[in-house]
């Protein structure tokens, strides 16, 4: 099951896990100053007492720092060491922003003692609950229970999900066959037949239709979904389904109308103000912070490639509404890397230099694209420009791929957290899906949710290349 929170789709047992372990964060401080103290709940205040504002702050760092290291991702697949490491990570980055705010606030500190204890509490009791919920939770108690009205090439489409996390929230009771659907897409086992639409879903305790006919024309069965939606029941299209479940926008199911007459796409003035004033004062913050890294590149680059090496990378890309500018990066190829053309970037590729490697798998090339967000050429968050060559061709060869630049283009994006580095035109459809919900779904909470994640990507070295 899934809940709708900042245009974005939230996995049900993800959500429960998120409020159990914001309970216990919230409480943690208290637990804390009675160990450190020896004084009763009752002296302490209670809820309402004076530890309020420091739990309350404690469980805002806690909850960004484990967004942040993924730990609310349905597509976390992080073993047992693997878990300790990032719940380590994220307790250490919300105890060091608290104590920063206990710094600069003195009337709000914890002392020393009760913030290590608090930490200590908060790490043991996240590793609890994680294995807890992993162990004893039954996943198909929150799944929805979905008939899929088609057999046909798009009802394959859902047969043929196969990552645990995009059917996380839901189990395929199964299959009716539409009249002119071809239902080899569908194994026989998985069929539904005898009784009216209404009675299958009744007998199957069924929480939801997908409409997933190949052909609407020959016979929609308008009268027996009308019934089954008065009776209570879900009835949604296939695209808006595949949308919700995978988190991208499937271009081998979707049509024009759709797109039209769906939720989403919205460009309001209000969001482009409040974004574009995000991006102008994160820029001009984040220059301040990673001016002596920038100069510390720019040093390493001259001391391998000579002096008179040139330190940026200016390469043309597509921004918004199709127009070119000049990308900003730290070079990290040799300076003939495209005597022979424009290429996409492989795996071990032999031009990138050894301090280009480093700057890559850390992400610091990417540090002047801030000059980029600042001069209002791209975002922090969007879809990531391509070169004119590559979207000359995949504007012919790939569908709708021009919507993706109806907004700015971004240092990073929905499309980097959820798929690996893209090198090809295969690659390139992939990241679109992604990109297309992004542009459907942004919204100024969305963006700041990538914003968050994104620190992932970067510390575990995701999709870097």
């Amino acid at each position: 099951m899934a809940i709708r929170i900042f245009q974005h789709y939230w996995q049900l047992p993800l959500a429960l896990l998120a409020a159990s372990e914001g309970v216990l964060f919230f409480f943690a401080p208290y637990v804390a100053v009675m160990l450190n103290t020896g004084v009763g709940w009752h002296e302490l205040g209670g809820v309402g007492g004076p530890l309020l504002p420091k739990a309350v702050l404690f469980t805002g760092a806690m909850f960004v720092s484990m967004t942040a290291m993924g730990l609310y991702n349905a597509r976390q697949r992080s073993r047992l060491a693997g878990l300790l490491t990032r719940v380590a990570a994220s307790v250490g980055a919300g105890a060091t922003f608290a104590a920063i705010v206990f710094y600069f606030f003195p009337t709000m500190q914890l002392y020393r003692g009760q913030l290590v204890i608090t930490a200590a509490l908060a790490f043991g009791a996240a590793v609890i609950v994680r294995i807890a919920f992993d162990r004893l939770l039954d996943e198909n108690l929150f799944k929805r229970r979905v008939l899929v009205y088609g057999a046909g090439r798009r009802a394959g489409s859902i047969a043929r999900l196969r990552r645990r996390s995009d059917r996380r929230g839901f189990i395929v009771v199964g299959y009716v066959d539409a009249e002119g659907d071809d239902s080899s897409a569908v194994e026989t086992k998985d069929m539904l037949v005898g009784g009216d639409l209404l009675q299958l879903c009744r007998t199957h305790q069924v929480d939801e239709i997908v409409v997933a006919m190949d052909d609407r024309r020959r016979r929609f069965p308008m009268d027996e979904l009308l019934e089954c939606r008065l009776e209570g029941l879900e009835i949604v299209e296939l695209i808006s389904f595949l949308e919700r479940e995978t988190g991208k926008v499937r271009l081998d199911v979707l049509n024009p109308s759709w797109m039209i007459f769906s939720e989403g796409f919205r460009q309001g003035r209000i969001h482009s103000t409040l974004e574009r004033a995000f991006d102008v004062v994160a820029s001009v913050g984040l220059l301040l912070v990673a001016l002596p890294l920038m100069l510390l590149a720019a040093l390493a680059i001259k001391l391998e490639d000579g002096l008179r090496a040139d330190v940026f990378y200016r390469q043309i890309r597509v921004g918004q509404y199709g127009r070119p500018f000049k990308l900003l990066k730290f070079r990290s190829m040799r300076a003939d890397a495209e005597r022979d053309g424009a290429q996409w970037a492989q795996k071990n590729d032999s031009r990138v230099t050894r301090v280009g490697s480093f700057i890559r798998l850390t992400r610091i090339d990417e540090l002047p694209q801030i000059l980029n967000v600042l001069r209002g050429e791209m975002s922090f968050v969007g879809p990531r420009p391509e070169r004119p060559e590559f979207v000359e061709q995949l504007n012919e060869r790939i569908p709708y791929y021009r919507e993706r630049h109806s907004i700015k283009p971004g240092i990073t994006g929905w499309a980097q957290l959820c798929y690996p580095y893209g090198s090809s035109e295969q690659d390139a459809t992939e990241k679109l899906q992604y990109d297309l919900f992004y542009v459907k779904n942004h919204s100024l909470l969305f963006y700041l949710a990538i914003l968050v994640q994104t620190v992932e990507v970067i510390v575990w070295g995701k999709g870097a290349r």
